[in-house]
């Protein structure tokens, strides 16, 4: 479909300044805009490309003053990113959306299905499950004994929802992702040897969470294991048995979170960061990648950094400290050389 740069305005509240008349029917890249595509510049790093791109219309903020002549027609809004993420949800909403129940699923006859829900082949959903309305569920997608999901939920393929676990409205679950497998518990035993404790809790996801590809989230030992409401988690991550995140928080991929720690709202992690176990994180935490929290961190809204955590300026006052190790060690040999040298002339 094709939209003028002026309907998009409209959509948007923004202004044009240019051609308002110009259409686009796809998206691009600033630095690999061509004619027909809409494009964004929000990141100053990419400014110079604004004056070179081949894009029909570019998205701006709405303080961007050019410093010299654009070929493209500009549409300023308040923030240009969330608007792009607006467009795209926009036209992610005009696309049909799959329909109907396979024949080659598996489906329990104690299982409620609500409507309009796509069911595709080779997914199995067992008894007692509970499905909302409007959901798509992908082929081989397996959901277990007395899982309820609530409406409007995507399950990509592969996706496992071991037994009892529970998941809100709009969730979406990517490709390979597993909710309620067990529980890392195990006790030393007498002999040696490690006796499995039971995990007897289960998942419960609150609406609007998104889990990336291949991500699990462990049922808990008992009770349950908490995604709160609007908490989005990239690929890979691993989250353990009765850990709780709050809301809207985020996670980059191959975080992990050991058991029972607790994450409070709006937290952001980067990648490879992790969490040790019984810890608890005050709302608003930043952890740089590749941080490590090895204790309760309880002021709202710090940055941290490095393994153990410091605070993000600590960290980077160490870091200069660190980088000029050589040039010190260097400096310390030439002092213990001069020493030496007027030791030796004091006992002359």
């Amino acid at each position: 479909m094709e939209f003028s740069a002026q309907q998009i305005a409209d959509f948007l509240k923004g202004e044009v300044v240019g051609d308002p008349t110009i259409k686009v029917s796809d998206f691009s890249k600033i630095e690999e805009g061509c004619a027909g595509t809409l494009t964004f510049l929000s990141n100053p790093k990419y400014t110079e490309y604004i004056y070179t791109t081949k894009a029909s219309v570019v998205l701006v903020n709405a303080d961007f003053v050019p410093e010299k002549e654009i070929g493209a027609t500009l549409i300023k809004v308040a923030n240009s990113y969330e608007a792009l993420a607006s467009l795209l949800s926009l036209v992610e909403s005009m696309k049909p959306k799959k329909q109907g129940v396979s024949s080659l699923a598996s489906i329990s006859e104690s299982a409620a299905i609500g409507e309009n829900a796509y069911i595709g082949p080779y997914a199995v959903i067992e008894s007692g499950a509970k499905i909302g309305k409007n959901v798509q569920i992908y082929p081989h997608v397996y959901i277990g004994e007395n899982v309820t999901i609530g409406d409007n939920v995507i399950l990509y393929p592969n996706v496992t929802i071991y037994h009892g676990c529970k998941i809100g409205d709009r969730c979406i679950l990517h490709a390979g992702c597993v909710l309620g497998s067990d529980g890392f518990g195990f006790a030393p035993s007498a002999d040696g040897h490690y006796d499995k404790i039971p995990q007897i809790g289960i998942v419960t996801i609150e609406s609007d969470v998104e889990i990336g590809a291949n991500t699990t989230v462990d049922r808990s030992t008992m009770g349950t294991t908490l995604i709160k409401r609007g908490a989005k988690l990239d690929n890979l991550i691993q989250i353990a048995h009765n850990v709780e995140v709050g809301e809207d928080t985020v996670m980059a991929a191959l975080t992990g979170i050991a058991g029972s720690s607790k994450i409070g709202k709006r937290c952001m992690f980067g990648g490879q960061s992790g969490v040790v176990g019984h810890v608890n994180m005050a709302d608003g935490t930043i952890l740089a990648a590749r941080a490590g929290v090895t204790k309760d961190l309880t002021e709202p809204n710090a940055a941290y950094s490095g393994y153990p955590q410091l605070k993000l300026n600590d960290f980077q006052k160490s870091y200069a400290c660190f980088r000029q190790l050589p040039a010190m060690r260097n400096q310390l040999n030439d002092l213990k050389k001069k020493i030496d040298e007027l030791s030796r002339l004091l006992e002359k």
